[in-house]
């Protein structure tokens, strides 16, 4: 695909960007993004306005079941490669300090926190990426052989959040000011303020909160005393045995799925793991919306992929009778349940 004169507003080429990423046209999309460049158009609002919202829509696309994980895959490494070919065109030259840029250990969503390296390296810093999955250790390692003057986190699954908190904790104990984002804090950062640590709902945000060193470090103490009561570890302890007692009554309740293919039986299993290790979140943060928010969410998907509700339901069912001598835990469970439950009461 070839791109037509770029219009100024960023918002002009999302079409044609777009269909480059749905036809994996990297050489393409990047004509639209730098034809923007060309045209005058700063590099942050090519990043912002044309990158962002198109990688929200692939991401949508995904969940409708109206493109394939091939496909979302192609579109998301094009969308790094666009952000590559910007940051190349900008060359911007660091005037401030280091800031180390890392996805949290078992967060494997690059590209968001890539988009803020970038915007934090047009806006003066010198920015270290390091990419997704970073364990905890080996971030700590770094930053005690790299002068830097904060490290800016994501994490965009909320299941993750007690991995962060240690990650989190880890770099304080370097005396490195944190700052975190992504969908995993909560759309609001909810769950940042809970464990008591700087949230940036975005990337400009976070370049405007590390510029401001004591709004970085002016931060509220973490709130977790509820974890006195042992349930989240119990939890991380039972979570093998809840997946098998799952699948063991999936079998006696389901007959059909003896037939099932290798790869369903792995994304089921990979399902009844997610709402555990959701739970647990839940359970960690003592907030049920994390917990019925991560369930209405996976009743979507598995609609849009021709899996009724009541599945669900009735998973929730067998954990919530497993987990009967966890109060906290079984009433997260319940509120789940009705989650599950389309408006009017009516399930699908």
């Amino acid at each position: 695909m070839t791109a037509a004169t770029a219009p100024v507003d960023p918002s002009h080429a999302f079409a044609d960007f777009l269909a480059c990423l749905g036809e994996a046209d990297e050489y393409g999309a990047i004509e639209v993004a730098t034809g923007l460049l060309d045209a005058g158009v700063p590099a942050e609002r090519v990043l912002l306005d044309l990158v962002v919202p198109a990688q929200i829509e692939v991401g949508e696309r995904w969940a409708r079941n109206e493109w394939s994980v091939a496909q979302e895959h192609a579109a998301t490494h094009i969308s790094e490669r666009v952000v590559a070919a910007i940051a190349g065109y900008a060359d911007p030259h660091p005037t401030r300090g280091r800031i180390v840029v890392a996805c949290m250990d078992g967060e494997w969503h690059a590209l968001p926190p890539r988009l803020v390296a970038e915007v934090l390296r047009l806006r003066g810093w010198q920015v270290t990426f390091l990419g997704a999955s970073v364990p905890a250790a080996h971030l700590v390692s770094y930053l005690h052989r790299h002068d830097a003057y904060a490290v800016a986190l994501a994490c965009a699954l909320p299941m993750r959040l007690p991995y962060a908190h240690r990650m989190i904790e880890a770099c304080r104990r370097s005396d490195v000011p944190v700052v975190v984002g992504g969908r995993g804090f909560g759309v609001d950062g909810r769950w940042a303020r809970r464990l008591g640590v700087a949230w940036a709902a975005d990337a400009p945000g976070a370049a405007d909160l590390v510029a401001d060193e004591r709004a970085l470090r002016r931060v509220p103490l973490a709130d977790l005393s509820h974890l006195a009561d042992h349930e989240y570890a119990g939890l991380v302890k039972r979570r093998s045995e809840l997946i098998d007692s799952a699948v063991a009554e999936l079998r006696a309740r389901v007959p059909s799925v003896e037939d099932y293919t290798s790869a369903q039986w792995d994304a089921t299993v990979g399902d009844l793991g997610y709402i555990v290790d959701s739970l647990a979140a839940a359970v960690y943060v003592d907030d049920p919306v994390l917990f019925t928010d991560f369930v209405a969410w996976l009743v979507t998907i598995l609609a849009s992929r021709g899996v009724p509700d009541t599945a669900v339901a009735s998973t929730l069912g067998h954990y919530g009778h497993a987990l009967r001598d966890f109060p906290r835990a079984g009433r997260f469970v319940a509120l789940g349940a009705a989650a599950t439950v389309a408006p009017g009461g009516v399930r699908h």
